[in-house]
Parts: C-alpha cells; sequence; structure tokens
C-alpha cells in the first residue's frame, strides 16, 4: 500500500469524524431551539369566537390549578385530606394531557383548551420575557367579553400568556416556593372577599418546588409540600359558599420519581381533576382530558366556548335543563366547525372526513387532514433516509472481514455500554422529563460517552489485534470503528428525520423519537471527538508496541549474564 494510501485512510476518517462532530452539535442545537420557537398553524389566523348563553349557572368560579401536583398524591387522605374530602361532595375524575409535560404548555391548554399543536403558547418552558401572549381565544378572553371580571394570583409567567386586558386584578410573583404561595394566596382572599370577580385563578407552586429542589415525589418534603398546598386550598375554600361558588382544583402535569417533567411518561401526564359547588352533579366520573377544562368553565360562566379549544364541555358533570344542554350542543358544534376550517385552511390540506359535528368527530377530521399533509412530507424523507442507512451496512457486508467483524462487535458494546449506565445503573428515562440544566445533561452524556468508547476501543484494540499492525494502521482502524459506532447512533436520528422531519417546523414531533435522536445527536459528536482521540492513543500504543518487538527482535541471543 502506498503512504498516499495510507494517509488517506487516516486523513478522511479524521476529517469525517470532525465534520460530524461538528454537523451533530449544530443539528442538536437547531432542533432544540425549532422546538422551543414553535408556533401554531392558527397563529396568524385563528377561529373566531362564538356567542356565550349569557347565564351562569354559578357566582364565581374560583380555579385552583397546583402545579406538578401527582395524581396519585392527591388521592392520599393523609397527605391532602381536604381535597379527598372535597372529592366527596364534587366532581372527580382522572384527566389526562399530552407532550410536552411542561408548565407554559400545560397552563395553555387548560386555559385555551386546546392541546400544544395547536394552542400557539410556548411548546415548552422559555423564558421570561420570551413568553407570547396567547394568540388564541381563551377562557379569561371569552369571560371578560361576557361582561365578567377576572383576577389571578400566581407565578409571574401568567403575566405574559394571559392577555392582561382580560384581567381586571392581579398578583404576580416570581417565587416558587412555600413563602410565595403564602403570599399568593394572601393576594386572592381579599378578592373572594367580595362579589367582584366572576374567575379567579390562584396558583400554587410549592409541590413542583419540591420535586425540581427538594428531591422528587419520593422525598418527603414532597408530600410535605403537598400537605401544605391542601392546607391552602381548605383555606380558600373557607371563603367560599359552595352552594353559589364553584371551586376547581386540578394540577398542570405530575413528576417522575425522581424529579422533573416534560416528557411522555403516564405520571406525568396524569392529573386531579376535582369540581365542587354550585352547578355541579357530584359523583365519580370517568377519565377526562385536560382540554375539557376551559370549555367546561366557559359553559358554567355562560361565555362562549373558547374558538379554539379541542375539547367538550363536560356536561355530565353540569346542572343543566334540557333546553341548555340543547344549546350548548349547538354552539360546541358551531365552535368545532369554525375550529377545523380555520385549521384546514392554515395547513392547506383539504377536510376529506365527514364530521357529525361532535368534539370526537371533528377532531378525528382534524387529525386524518394533518396526518396526510404529515405523510405526503414523509415520503421523500422515508426514501432517502433508507439510502443514507443502507449504504454504511452494504459497506460493511462487502468488506466483510475478521477485523470489520469486531469494528461491528464493539460499536454495539459501545451502545450496549452507554445504555447500561443510561437506562440501568442510573435509572434515567428516554425523555426530556429527567433534563434539567442544559450543561447537566451536556457533562453527563459526555463522561458516559467517553467511559463507554474507551471500553468499546479497548475490546477492540486487542481482540483485532491492532496494536501489530502499526502506528497509521491501528489509528486507521480506530477511527473506522468509530464511523462504524457512530453509524449506528445515526439510525434512531434517520428514523426521526423521516418521520418528524429535520426541524421542528409546523406541527410538533413525536416526542419519544426526537428525545432519542436528540441525544443520538450529542452522543455523535462527542463521540466522533473521542475517537479522535483514541486514535492518537492507538497510534501511540502501536508505535510502543513495534518498538518493543523490534528491540526483542534485535537482542542477542544466547548471550550468558551474570
Amino acid at each position: 500500500m502506498s503512504k498516499w494510501k495510507r494517509a488517506l485512510l487516516i486523513v478522511l476518517p479524521l476529517a469525517a469524524c470532525l465534520a460530524l462532530a461538528v454537523g451533530a452539535l449544530l443539528w442538536a442545537s437547531s432542533l432544540m431551539d425549532s422546538l422551543f420557537a414553535y408556533r401554531s398553524p392558527l397563529q396568524l389566523k385563528p377561529p373566531q369566537p362564538g356567542t356565550g348563553s349569557g347565564v351562569r349557572t354559578t357566582r364565581r368560579i374560583v380555579f385552583i390549578l397546583v402545579d406538578a401536583l401527582r395524581e396519585d398524591t392527591s388521592l392520599k387522605p393523609e397527605v391532602m385530606p381536604y381535597l379527598n374530602a372535597l372529592r366527596q361532595q364534587g366532581a372527580w375524575a382522572t384527566m389526562h394531557s399530552l407532550p410536552l409535560s411542561y408548565s407554559e404548555p400545560g397552563y395553555t391548554t387548560l386555559l385555551v383548551g386546546a392541546w400544544p399543536d395547536l394552542h400557539d403558547g410556548p411548546a415548552a418552558n422559555l423564558e421570561y420575557e420570551d413568553i407570547p401572549t396567547f394568540t388564541q381565544d381563551n377562557l379569561f378572553s371569552a369571560a371578560e367579553r361576557a361582561g365578567l371580571r377576572t383576577a389571578i394570583s400566581g407565578y409571574h409567567w401568567f403575566e405574559k400568556l394571559v392577555p392582561q386586558d382580560a384581567v381586571h386584578a392581579s398578583y404576580y410573583t416570581p417565587g416558587e416556593d412555600r413563602v410565595a404561595d403564602e403570599q399568593v394566596v394572601a393576594a386572592a382572599l381579599p378578592w373572594l372577599a367580595t362579589e367582584a370577580y366572576q374567575l379567579v385563578l390562584i396558583h400554587l407552586d410549592q409541590v413542583d418546588y419540591a420535586g425540581h429542589h427538594e428531591g422528587g415525589p419520593q422525598d418527603p418534603r414532597w408530600d410535605e409540600a403537598a400537605r401544605r398546598a391542601d392546607d391552602l386550598i381548605r383555606q380558600i375554600s373557607a371563603s367560599l359558599d359552595l352552594t353559589q361558588d364553584t371551586l376547581l382544583v386540578v394540577s398542570d402535569h405530575g413528576q417522575i420519581d425522581r424529579g422533573g417533567h416534560g416528557g411522555d411518561e403516564p405520571v406525568v401526564l396524569t392529573e386531579p381533576f376535582v369540581l365542587a359547588g354550585a352547578g355541579v352533579l357530584p359523583g365519580r366520573y370517568a377519565d377526562i382530558y385536560m382540554v375539557d377544562v376551559s370549555p367546561t368553565l366557559a359553559a358554567l360562566l355562560g361565555a362562549n366556548l373558547p374558538a379554539t379549544t379541542q375539547g367538550r364541555p363536560l356536561v355530565e358533570m353540569l346542572e343543566q335543563t334540557p333546553e341548555q344542554l340543547t344549546a350548548l350542543q349547538d354552539r360546541s358544534v358551531a365552535q368545532q366547525a369554525g375550529l377545523l376550517a380555520a385549521y384546514s385552511q392554515a395547513i392547506g390540506e383539504p377536510v376529506t372526513t365527514l364530521a357529525d359535528g361532535s368534539v370526537a368527530s371533528t377532531q378525528a377530521a382534524l387529525e386524518d387532514a394533518r396526518s396526510r399533509r404529515l405523510w405526503r412530507e414523509r415520503w421523500p424523507r422515508i426514501a432517502l433516509a433508507i439510502i443514507l442507512a443502507a449504504l454504511p451496512a452494504a459497506i460493511l457486508i462487502w468488506k466483510r472481514s475478521k477485523t470489520t467483524l469486531w469494528m461491528v462487535i464493539s460499536a454495539l458494546l459501545y451502545s450496549l455500554l452507554f445504555n447500561l449506565r443510561y437506562a440501568l445503573l442510573d435509572g434515567l428515562p428516554y425523555s426530556l422529563s429527567w433534563v434539567g440544566e442544559a450543561q447537566e445533561m451536556l457533562s453527563y452524556l459526555s463522561a458516559t460517552v467517553l467511559v463507554a468508547a474507551g471500553l468499546s476501543w479497548l475490546v477492540f484494540f486487542f481482540t483485532a489485534g491492532i496494536y501489530r499492525q502499526g502506528a497509521g494502521r491501528a489509528a486507521s482502524l480506530s477511527l473506522f470503528m468509530t464511523l462504524v459506532a457512530i453509524y449506528i447512533l445515526a439510525l434512531p436520528v434517520l428514523y426521526s428525520f423521516a418521520v418528524n422531519g429535520a426541524l421542528v417546523t409546523w406541527a410538533l414531533p413525536g416526542l419519544r423519537s426526537t428525545y432519542v435522536a436528540f441525544i443520538s445527536l450529542f452522543q455523535v459528536a462527542f463521540l466522533s471527538l473521542a475517537g479522535i482521540a483514541l486514535a492518537g492513543i492507538a497510534a501511540l500504543a502501536a508505535g510502543a508496541w513495534d518498538v518493543m518487538r523490534r528491540g526483542r527482535l534485535s537482542a542477542p541471543q544466547g548471550v550468558e549474564t551474570t
């Protein structure tokens, strides 16, 4: 083999590793940026609000949002005795939400009544200064349009999310702990001492704080925070007359056992729902969805159903006359038809699935239109992904040899070792729920990649015997082994590309496949750099072995020493 060919066998994979490192980092960061920047197709052309009944079946609604409260925690009578007592006199159910299970999209879903794909609130938590105000009709705007007065006391994100011209009294705080909750309730209680406000939102945050900063739901401090939140719910309820007023207690998401949320685990997408007081038929009901909250409260207030809602008024829980139910059904049919028409126009996809006016059939038609456009865009990406996945596999088969086999085995061993630590030893989920600070995640991934890469390289270095093949050859083979490992990591990236696209555009992607692609891209970047370093070590080790071998061969034979 000429020296130029030997040089190319080092330079080309080295350049490939460097290019992959830069490209993977840029892609991963752009992917996450596009997720945070996501806006609904309805952003600029929201459906127009209809009319309400103008008939209130409650004097006022007090909406208590206990941030991050898991349903299983809320069901413990020893932790939340008052909330469980309230269940016995009200309507209650298990509530389900959809990813992403962060607070800002959760707040928006509760108040707009639409899922993150449509509601045009943040898809994930943004910094305060970057939070957009609702572009879609929402419960507060509907109440204000109906001539009702509203108030909010809670975390300062609501100041940016909810149009403030629809909020007549407010108290906002950047605090998240026990003291902040006490201040939030203290600010709200004077509003409840009068009949000046017909819709009051009170946001309690200390349970979420305990999950993020005090060990998560498995730590005793979590239950302590929930018990204090229960005491505050009792205090708020004591200011109400539930024969005239209505009290709602819900959560925006749960938390995984280690603390954290944002993913698609059932525990972070299952929340309590307790509705008690005027206009409510007590009892335990079948499971509901988070998008059902806003239209249900709008019906109680006699306001229009928020125009973008994908939910339904929970009529089975409400005291309504037959005439009121018929009128509410007619308004729901009109609202759903307006939403479907607006969405169809926004994505440029005609409606082909017939809808009978019910929420279920309308949402099925909406999903059908969305799916048809998605699949039309997917087919070219699927073809490209198959080609990109097949070419390296064909080359490995064509170049099959003992060394190539050990490359593949060692590359697979890398993936096994990485996931062994990630999933088995550290118990991390394949979702954003465990991710707190970006720097913490990157440090963890880079350290895990380095250990897994080093161990798998050692197996390749000795079992394939590349230390005996000279410094240049050892470096070259080490780089190619890295590229094989990168190829394996690229498979979930290609899958996500085929299904979701390179970046988030007009529709939110599948969360699990996007997350696996996201951490795979970071692995590609770190593994590329680790591979370059290991190639250098391989060259040094092979060079040292060659020197030792030459030394043994050149040593005098048969010389007796004393």
